[in-house]
């Protein structure tokens, strides 16, 4: 028994086997009794029988079977008739199979197949199965292969699985390609095409995509934005679901195709759920989407036409007849633009007008040129058919034309091209309808249809709508004469009652202005004989103030009689300012400089108990006015405020720049709309009630204590103000203060340069001065004044007498002279003959009143020197040293006296040939006036048609046109002058207050108006000196 236990103790094993092959009767085999096998084969299956892997162990020549537990469940049924049993025997299905394995495993060879197959009869019946198969020879003790084992690990279940799967692939695969849709799959972030499918090749024109990553395959993809959505589907997991998707496709080097698809970006998730690439199917949907937007199409163009009728048929305002059938003709052509132009040839055809726009801002056909006659415009204003170009720049009948070939500079660009004529009933050609587009062959043949229909309906509604407007006129003017006549009746009482009223408030007007008037006049007069006897007054205390110089006392006494004089001549001076009959030296200067000069002197006159504060607005524009008399306006004012401030106060000053509107102008008869420099003072006084505040302005009207004030103070400011063009508003209420404003009109020329005052010693002269004084107490005693002087005198007691002197021959170096003497020559006359004689004779006039004789407008003609009664030894001494010192002033003297009496003067420059275009009559025929005084010939225009035909057929220089006219602008005129007639000079006229903005390379200027002689005179010298200036305000070139 302990001998059996050791025999068998290398079938120590817990299997079933084990226990078989201890039972099995052995020696039956050739292998005999398990006693005697050698050391190798207990060794080999002890180590079979371990193992949980099927191995069978093929001993000797006949590969006697023996196997463990594992391959008992492998052989199945057979089990356990194999153990023990001869492999060809007991597989014989494959003996041929193992025949072959025990010659080569007994031959040391060995063997191995992977999911080889097999038919076995494992379960009664034959049965294919497959299994991976190692096959190994045993060794023996003498180095010798005595048998085979094999190893049998059964792969059924997976290659079954695996064809399974192969085959589901396959008709996967057959599905993917034979489908109707697209389909393809990318994986990576970088979206590499691992498979397409026919559809989805064919959609992309054949291009070699796969293993190419998106950007590379299809580039054009990336700008479209669909590279950023196979990212974020990526990214996200999320799938993306596109309908009728545009997609432009480079199918061909240099070829763009669009088509619309269908499609979804479906993630393909890897094992950890996360997206490894994506699965893209879709279907072409181009064709469909072509049929819908065709449908779509015909549908729009379909009620476009329905409600173009419609409306047609219910719209008589002929503006909105063209407009309707333009709008509808780039909405059914799909035109970028379109426009309807009116047939208004002139004699050589070649002139159109622009009557209504669709598609683009009006400004937008500001740089095209009028059509004309050309190969491709004529015949759709001579209504010879439609006109379709698939590329007008490349038509044949394009650009042909002199004098500009091709596209014009600024054009609006065009390829595209069609344009159909607007036949009325009776066979005139209303005008044309015309439509472009920037790309070409976007018109088709149905556009054509269309394009002619919308144009046959349009023709008859404008038809109806001018015979609608004639009609209506007609009737318009019928109820008008019918309202006048029964306003005439109903109101015949009130008119006449209006009628009187007015006339009575005219004739007090006129009262009113006639009292002003002969006040004036009288107040000159008083001023004339007041200022001689002033001069007489004055002449004498200064030359008897000499004498008495060693005597304090009378010198006291003279200094006190030359104050009165003084008084006497601010009297005077007040007089003349109230009757506008002051001389004015008018300059253009800044008045917020002139007030920061005029501060120091306003604090020393008011005093310590009155603050003041002064307010000056940035970029304030310039006046023309006097500024000594700005001066003394100022201080007027702020000696009123002072005394109205009996406590002390506040005075603030203000300067700014001011608009007086068209209302303001409604409210204020005597004020012009337009630009103002403002000068205000405000006090913090006592002010005033309304019944005061109405008569402050009147002469002699004064709230002061008797002997306070002569009550000519404001009312000198109002004469001043209102001589200089300007307006005076005051407001005030009791216990507040009183504010007074003083509007000066603008001017754009630069600020005058100061000139400066001479303080210096007073010297005299050698030259000879003929004095010309009807006074004699005058004539003495300026002539003992300038004897003292040094200077030689000769006298005379009128205008003829001075003449004689000068014709005598005798030397005269400068002609002093009174204005107003008596005789029959004019003091203006006696200068200019003088002039004549002695063309290097200085002249100096003097007076009290110089009336209109060397003053035009309240204002010295330029060049003009006057030194004005009572003046001092001072005076007289440095103005005569001036004069003869300054003998350029005769020129402008020359100029002065040659334009006396003449309200216009003419034109120094040469004679140019002017068009004035101007809708307003009354504008036109007051410029027509001014500008042939100013020695020009002109011809005028009353709209930019009319002027184009004047420039087209005469030798023009100048161009003066308004800018606003119904259809072509002045500005639209100035852009066909600079491309036609770049010579011609232009001049804007216009109620705005700045410039207009000027795109092109021409002389130009501008005139605001109300504009005069002046203005026109400056603008005129401007452009025909080829000086493009932009602006009348010293910032032109």
């Amino acid at each position: 028994m302990g001998f059996m236990q050791e025999a068998f103790a290398f079938l120590a094993h817990d299997g079933e086997l084990a226990r078989l092959i201890a039972d099995f009767d052995w020696s039956s085999t050739s292998i005999g009794s398990h006693q005697r096998w050698p050391q190798s084969l207990k060794t080999t299956i002890a180590l079979v029988l371990q193992s949980p892997v099927p191995i069978v162990t093929l001993w000797g020549e006949e590969g006697i079977m023996i196997y463990n537990d594992a391959y008992s469940v492998f052989a199945g049924e057979r089990h356990p008739r194999l153990l023990g049993s001869k492999v060809r025997e007991g597989w014989p299905e494959v003996a041929d199979f193992n025949d072959n394995v025990m010659k080569v495993g007994l031959s040391g060879g060995t063997l191995d197949y992977a999911d080889r197959e097999l038919v076995l009869n494992r379960t009664g019946k034959p049965e294919a199965g497959w299994m991976d198969l190692y096959y190994s020879p045993v060794i023996d003790e003498a180095g010798k292969p005595a048998g085979v084992i094999a190893v049998v690990v059964e792969t059924t279940a997976k290659v079954k699985a695996e064809r399974r799967l192969r085959g589901e692939r396959e008709r996967l695969t057959r599905m993917f390609e034979q489908a109707p849709g697209f389909m393809a799959m990318t994986v990576g972030p970088n979206h590499v095409f691992e498979m397409a499918n026919e559809a989805y090749l064919r959609l992309i024109g054949n291009r070699d995509i796969l293993d190419h990553p998106l950007l590379e395959a299809l580039p054009e993809l990336n700008e479209q934005g669909f590279r950023q959505l196979l990212d974020r589907v990526y990214s996200t997991g999320e799938p993306f679901v596109g309908e009728s998707s545009r997609v432009l496709l480079e199918r061909e080097p240099g070829r763009v195709a669009e088509i619309f698809v269908d499609f979804i970006f479906q993630p393909v998730l890897g094992e950890d759920r996360k997206p490894v690439g994506i699965f893209i199917q879709g279907n072409d949907v181009t064709e469909q989407k072509r049929a819908e937007n065709a449908l779509r199409r015909e549908t729009r163009i379909l009620g476009v036409l329905n409600r173009l009728g419609a409306d047609l048929a219910a719209e008589l305002d002929l503006e909105k007849v063209v407009q309707m059938i333009t709008d509808a003709g780039v909405e059914m052509t799909g035109a970028e633009f379109g426009a309807f132009f009116y047939n208004v040839m002139d004699e050589n055809g070649e002139r159109y007008m622009l009557y209504a726009l669709s598609g683009v801002p009006r400004e937008k056909f500001a740089d095209f040129p009028m059509p004309r006659a050309t190969a491709v415009f004529q015949p759709t204003f001579k209504g010879e058919g439609v006109i379709r170009s698939d590329d007008i720049l490349q038509d044949a009948r394009y650009g042909k034309n002199e004098p500009r070939k091709g596209m014009p500079n600024g054009h609006l660009p065009v390829r595209s091209y069609l344009a159909a004529p607007v036949i009325s009933s009776s066979g005139e050609v209303i005008g044309g309808l015309f439509f472009g587009h920037r790309l070409p062959a976007m018109f088709k043949a149905e556009h054509e249809e269309l394009i002619v229909g919308a144009a046959g309906q349009g023709a008859i509604a404008m038809d109806n709508a001018r015979l609608f407007r004639a009609a209506e006129r007609e009737l318009a003017e019928r109820r008008r004469a019918e309202e006048k006549l029964q306003a005439l009746n109903v109101t015949l009482e009130q008119r006449v009652s209006d009628e009187f009223n007015e006339r009575v408030k005219a004739e007090e007007a006129l009262r009113q202005a006639q009292k002003m008037e002969a006040l004036g006049q009288l107040t000159g007069g008083v001023a004339h004989d007041f200022n001689n006897l002033l001069q007489v007054v004055s002449g004498n205390l200064q030359l008897l103030s000499q004498d008495v110089s060693d005597n304090a006392r009378a010198q006291r006494r003279v200094e006190n009689a030359l104050a009165g004089v003084s008084r006497g001549s601010k009297l005077a001076s007040q007089l003349l300012a109230f009757g506008r009959r002051q001389p004015l030296d008018p300059r253009v200067v800044n008045i917020g400089r002139l007030v920061s000069g005029f501060e120091d002197m306003l604090r020393r006159t008011l005093g310590e108990s009155i603050e003041i504060e002064t307010v000056r607005s940035g970029g304030l524009w310039n006046a023309l006015v006097d500024p000594t008399q700005v001066e003394n306006a100022l201080l007027n004012l702020a000696i009123n405020a002072r005394d109205a401030m009996d406590a002390g106060g506040k005075l603030t000053i203000e300067v700014g720049n001011a608009y007086l509107d068209d209302n303001y102008a409604r409210q204020h008869d005597e004020v012009l709309a337009g630009q103002y420099v403002m000068l205000a003072i405000t006090d913090t006084g006592s002010g005033m009630p309304p019944d005061v505040v109405d008569k402050v302005f009147d002469p002699f009207f004064s709230t002061k204590p008797v002997g306070k004030g002569t009550g000519l103070g404001l009312s000198m400011v109002y004469g001043f103000v209102k001589q200089s063009g300007g307006h005076v508003k005051i407001y005030s209420e009791v216990g507040q203060g009183t504010t007074v404003k003083l509007y000066f009109p603008r001017v754009h020329q630069r600020e005058d340069t100061a000139s400066e005052t001479d303080f210096g010693p007073v010297t005299g002269g050698t030259e000879t001065i003929l004095v010309a004084e009807d006074d004699e107490q005058v004539r003495a005693t300026v002539i003992e004044l300038l004897h003292e002087l040094g200077y030689g005198v000769l006298r005379a007691k009128d205008a003829a007498s001075a003449l004689s002197v000068i014709e005598s021959g005798v030397s005269v170096d400068l002609l002093f002279t009174d204005i107003v003497m008596p005789g029959t020559l004019k003091t203006t006359e006696l200068a200019r003959q003088a002039r004549r004689r002695l063309p290097n004779l200085a002249i100096l006039f003097t007076s009290g009143y110089t009336e209109n004789a060397i003053v035009h407008g309240g204002r010295l003609d330029p060049g003009v020197e006057l030194l004005s009664k009572p003046y001092s030894r001072e005076a007289l001494a440095r103005k005569i040293r001036a004069v003869l010192n300054n003998r350029k002033q005769r020129e402008f003297v020359e100029e002065t006296l040659g334009a006396v009496n003449s309200p216009l003067k003419p034109a120094k420059r040469p004679s140019h040939s002017v068009l004035v275009v101007e809708d307003d009559a009354l504008i036109r025929m007051s410029t027509l006036e001014m500008v042939s005084q100013l020695g020009h010939s002109v011809e005028e225009a009353a709209n930019v048609s009319d002027a184009i035909r004047h420039l087209e057929s005469g030798d023009i220089d100048v161009v003066i046109t308004d800018l606003g006219f119904q259809g072509l602008t002045g500005m639209d005129l100035a852009r066909e002058i600079a491309k036609r007639w770049p010579d011609i000079g232009v001049i804007f006229a216009t109620g705005q207050d700045e410039p207009p903005s000027i795109d092109q390379d021409i002389a130009s200027a501008f005139i605001r108006k109300p504009y005069g002689p002046d203005d026109i005179s400056a603008a005129i010298g401007a452009v025909t000196n080829d000086v493009p200036l932009k602006r009348r305000d010293g910032q032109g070139e």
